[in-house]
């Protein structure tokens, strides 16, 4: 079924939910008017439809691989390349004084929806090389910024993060890779890496990656890395791709999913590299790209959730199975209660999870256009609820696409399947969930929880002011706000921080259930209570709102019973 981007739905969560006007009010943001915004998402939602939708089957059943040391891309993935970097869309929110467009976040982050919507495999080339930009923006000497970062906007180059090692997933710490200063500025990088997302190709002239590595006198654990720029090819004196520097593909990890994304094995034998901010300050650098990439993520998993809900919605109108209870109806499964059920939920989650994540974004561009200590407090508390939010709501609604499919969504050939293949691993990578979810307990909450009571406070008043309107509606979403404020109350009073993560996960889940309910009341008083999105609200709020109840509860059921299993329950 071909994808339809959902532009009128960007375009109303900007004007009636989000308030992009806010954004756009800046001066740092003050060109990205509503016809510019507009523009923008109607030429890329129409890239994403004529371009890069037909190439996700391909990615999926040709995978990329290796050939004699270098990577071949997926059949049309390099045409596809094209079109993202000559249409300006790795650059969208780069600045301007290195040929990027300089747009808010909310608007690349719409637009990276939509074409992890249309090919999620494609997609992640450009999402690794705009959290490099970002890096670099912040971070890097201004030579390097001079060199790399014009290659990098165009799509020219693209950029990679090098973290993981076989024995250092979560714990970054534990990394072995060193770094050997070389006595001229460079640095000697070896060590292997794993799991890099397109951590070569045979599409861009070179491939740059960020690389965390320990200097010789770097302490243990995370306060002793250092991050280095490490190029595939050495800079010529004219900036041109030199010699071939010591970085190899070690191989492809052969995945469950996203068979169109290379995952390799990087080698680095002193490769030479270049430190990009302080030295043994890595871990703040490398933080600037993951939380761009977090927020990405959280993206990709809402796009898939829209790319699988258009898939079941079209197979729903036209396969025809039993007795249509709907005097009139079309004879159709989507006649069916249940399978109305499903569609409805599918719709309503995405919905939400779309307007969290583009909440995040435009408290990244008011952090950027304001320098607010608010904003900055507000952007890092809803960055893991977006991430997590995102991807759990593109796995959820995938894996119910299989479900209203029948049999068929367990068949290959529908393409049901590909978008939970494809989307399971966002909730792994670039910190998994749980991580998100104990981050947001921990550190997020650890200014007493002002952030958090702010939002909530938000809530609380937007519903308070919908109780003449839709009291129906305005009422539950209040009630449940407080909820959350006790939940918040209970995880402050815990001083052990183990008592803490064992609820940390249901209570994300409660907080953004809360969240995607205030987002659909105020969609639903944007349309005065009586339309599409407000029919949408009601589901939501009424159905599945009540979710936050349990989860609250074993956000706050501590950590004790947990630990009073011994491992020998866990083998009875």
């Amino acid at each position: 079924m071909p994808y339809r981007a959902p532009v009128e739905d960007y375009r109303f969560l900007f004007d009636h939910v989000i308030g992009l006007d806010e954004v756009i009010a800046t001066d740092r943001f003050s060109e990205a008017t509503r016809d510019v915004t507009d523009a923008i998402l109607t030429e890329a939602g129409r890239m994403c439809e004529e371009v890069l939708s037909p190439l996700n089957r391909a990615g999926d059943t040709h995978p990329a691989r290796l050939e004699n040391g270098i990577v071949r891309t997926s059949p049309g993935f390099a045409q596809g390349y094209r079109a993202i970097a000559e249409g300006g869309w790795i650059a969208i929110s780069a600045h301007p004084d290195h040929g990027g467009m300089g747009l808010p976040m909310a608007l690349a982050t719409a637009v990276n929806e939509m074409m992890s919507a249309s090919c999620l495999s494609l997609q992640l080339a450009p999402l690794m090389t705009q959290g490099q930009i970002e890096a670099l923006e912040h971070h890097a000497s201004d030579a390097l910024k001079a060199l790399y970062l014009p290659k990098l906007v165009s799509g020219e180059w693209s950029g990679t993060m090098n973290l993981t090692e076989s024995q250092a997933g979560s714990d970054v710490g534990a990394l072995r890779t060193r770094a050997e200063p070389n006595g001229d500025g460079t640095y000697a990088i070896t060590g292997q890496k794993i799991y890099i997302s397109w951590g070569d190709n045979d599409i861009t002239a070179n491939v740059c990656h960020l690389v965390l590595a320990r200097l010789p006198d770097g302490v243990p654990g995370t306060k002793g890395i250092s991050l280095f720029l490490v190029p595939k090819f050495i800079p010529d004196e004219d900036g041109n791709p030199g010699a071939r520097n010591a970085v190899t593909v070690v191989s492809l990890e052969h995945k469950m999913g996203l068979h169109g994304s290379p995952t390799c094995v990087m080698q680095h034998d002193s490769a030479t590299g270049w430190l990009v901010g302080e030295a043994h300050d890595g871990m703040r650098a490398m933080f600037t790209m993951m939380n761009n990439a977090r927020l990405g993520v959280g993206g990709q998993g809402v796009g898939v959730a829209e790319g699988a809900y258009q898939h079941a919605l079209a197979y729903a109108q036209e396969r025809r199975q039993g007795r249509t209870p709907v005097e009139g109806g079309t004879g159709a499964i989507i006649d069916h209660a249940n399978v109305r059920r499903m569609l409805a939920q599918m719709r309503a989650e995405t919905f939400a999870a779309r307007g969290i994540a583009l909440a995040c974004a435009k408290a990244i561009d008011m952090e950027t256009a304001t320098g607010s200590d608010h904003w900055r407090a507000r952007a890092a508390l809803l960055t893991p609820l977006a991430k997590v939010c995102g991807t759990e709501t593109g796995i959820a609604v995938a894996n119910t696409g299989i479900q209203l499919h029948g049999g068929m969504g367990y068949i290959e050939e529908t393409g049901a399947a590909q978008y939970l293949r494809d989307v399971r691993v966002t909730a792994i990578y670039e910190g998994t969930n749980g991580i998100q979810a104990m981050d947001l307990v921990g550190r997020k909450l650890s200014d007493g929880g002002e952030a958090a009571f702010a939002l909530i406070d938000e809530i609380e008043t937007h519903a308070e002011s919908a109780r003449a309107a839709l009291p129906d509606l305005a009422e539950p979403v209040w009630q449940a706000t407080e909820s959350l404020r006790e939940a918040t109350d209970w995880m402050l009073a815990q001083s052990d921080m183990t008592q803490r993560f064992a609820g940390a996960m249901p209570y994300l889940r409660g907080f953004a259930r809360v969240l995607g309910a205030h987002i659909h009341l105020a969609a639903a008083l944007a349309e005065g209570g009586d339309g599409a999105r407000a029919r949408l609200a009601r589901f939501y709020i009424t159905r599945l709102l009540p979710e936050h109840a349990g989860h609250f509860a074993h956000a706050t059921a501590g950590a004790g019973d947990l630990y009073a299993l011994t491992p020998s329950d866990f083998a009875a």
